[in-house]
């Protein structure tokens, strides 16, 4: 699964998105990001590519509670096409979500180790995601997400057994674009990202804590 992450430059992930509309508001450096708060996307509207917040946790369209949101944090990218939680979100609903690294756990003898998992030397990259709007009671908009995942690649299988999908820029477009509603292409995407380009670290567990939100959540320990 993915469930924490790291926004600790959001000005070069808006560079390296290069969206016609900026949305997002948060500009602090982020170390430890976690599910129910909110993170920067990108979709495609009218033709334009707009960055905005979108909170971590998807609430499709049908829940009856948002609350629903804390269990949708992921969706499998094996199963993303059938799930009623996910299929329609999938066919029409596709963003970027933006990060420049994310957090995975290490089980070993009992215990858990946590690592720190970067794609080219740190740079800031894209994960694959859902997003959906739910109409809440006083007619106002809840938008939200989740990180589509999938079987881990050579650098990942021994820390653990699921990785987010990264999305190379090449395929942006193709996954971005709202009437692209192919899915049977769209899920041939979804696969482990190239292990080469990817690096890990061994981490303390400070960062254990979701409030530790700071530089020595990041530093690798021996």
């Amino acid at each position: 699964m993915c469930g924490r992450m790291t926004i600790t430059d959001p000005e070069r992930i808006v560079a390296k998105f290069r969206p016609d509309v900026n949305r997002t508001t948060g500009d602090e450096p982020r170390y430890n990001v976690v599910p129910s708060q909110k993170l920067p996307a990108m979709i495609v509207g009218e033709g334009r590519r707009i960055l905005g917040d979108l909170q971590w946790g998807l609430v499709p369209a049908w829940a009856k509670d948002p609350t629903i949101g804390n269990r949708m944090i992921n969706a499998r990218a094996e199963t993303v096409a059938q799930k009623p939680s996910f299929r329609s979100a999938f066919k029409k609903r596709r963003c970027l979500i933006g990060s420049d690294g994310f957090y995975e756990w290490r089980r070993a003898s009992g215990a858990k180790q946590p690592y720190y998992i970067r794609v080219d030397d740190g740079a800031p990259f894209a994960f694959a995601g859902l997003y959906e709007m739910w109409k809440q009671e006083d007619g106002s908009k809840l938008s939200t997400c989740t990180i589509i995942t999938t079987t881990p690649n050579e650098i990942m299988e021994p820390i653990h057994h699921r990785m987010p999908v990264i999305l190379d820029e090449m395929a942006w477009a193709e996954w971005l674009d709202p009437e692209n509603d192919a899915t049977d292409a769209l899920q041939k995407l979804l696969l482990p990202f190239e292990a080469s380009r990817m690096s890990t670290a061994r981490i303390s567990d400070y960062v254990n804590s979701p409030a530790h939100d700071d530089a020595k959540c990041i530093e690798a320990v021996t």
